[in-house]
């Protein structure tokens, strides 16, 4: 005679919004967006589907909570730096590390950028460009330029990682290979190539991604001490 197995005993603590986010997180950390179901969520939390449903209605609505709590706790551990273009780059940085880590966050933001986890990132950005003095009428067109940056940048770098590990290949690997296919180019057609190619294997993309931010706001600073002294 046969037994079945013993069902694992359902939990007993009230579920709540942020754990039900945290607990998708994870899954969505682990092995992407298509992983996220709510037949996954109900094993994970060791739950029913109506104790899901109580707080969110759908899958998309759990993604976008899910961004937003990733995107608001990176803003909020910026929040205390007083000089405001080290804010900017902190922030900046904090961004990028946070979209590193969960690559899904990037795609997220671009398929709803009316949720609030992008207005928290403007409007941070708004606030330390103002700090800076850049004049009112510049501040949305700056904004525009750094925030499509940092999340055009840090977007493509985590898309660029997941790429290589779902193919299982070494980003070392990866860049010695473009680098000896750049090295190979005819250096009269293309006389950067050879320097690049030097480069590209020790380059550190966090790094490269900082670089960009000082040139954005040595450019806004820049431009805008030249209206002043005009």
């Amino acid at each position: 005679m046969t037994t079945k197995g013993k069902r694992a005993a359902r939990r007993t603590d009230a579920l709540s919004t942020q754990l039900i986010v945290r607990a998708a997180t994870e899954i969505l950390d682990a092995d992407g967006e298509t992983a996220l179901t709510f037949r996954a969520l109900t094993r994970h939390l060791n739950t029913g589907y109506g104790a899901i449903y109580h707080h969110v209605a759908n899958k998309s609505d759990l993604l976008a909570a899910a961004t937003d709590d990733v995107i608001a706790r990176a803003v909020a551990e910026q929040v205390t730096i007083a000089e405001p273009r080290e804010a900017l780059r902190a922030l900046a940085l904090g961004l990028f590390d946070a979209i590193d880590a969960h690559p899904w966050v990037g795609a997220q933001l671009t398929r709803e950028p009316w949720r609030s986890a992008l207005f928290d990132v403007y409007k941070s950005v708004n606030e330390q460009l103002q700090a800076l003095n850049v004049p009112e009428e510049a501040v949305f067109d700056s904004a525009g330029v750094l925030v499509n940056y940092i999340l055009g940048v840090a977007g493509q770098n985590a898309a660029n990682a997941r790429v290589l590990a779902d193919n299982g290949t070494e980003r070392a690997d990866f860049l010695e290979d473009v680098a000896a296919r750049w090295a190979q180019l005819d250096p009269a057609r293309h006389p950067w190539a050879q320097g690049a190619a030097k480069r590209l294997c020790e380059h550190d993309d966090r790094a490269q991604f900082l670089a960009g931010i000082d040139l954005i706001l040595a450019g806004i600073e820049a431009v805008h001490r030249e209206h002043k002294d005009s």
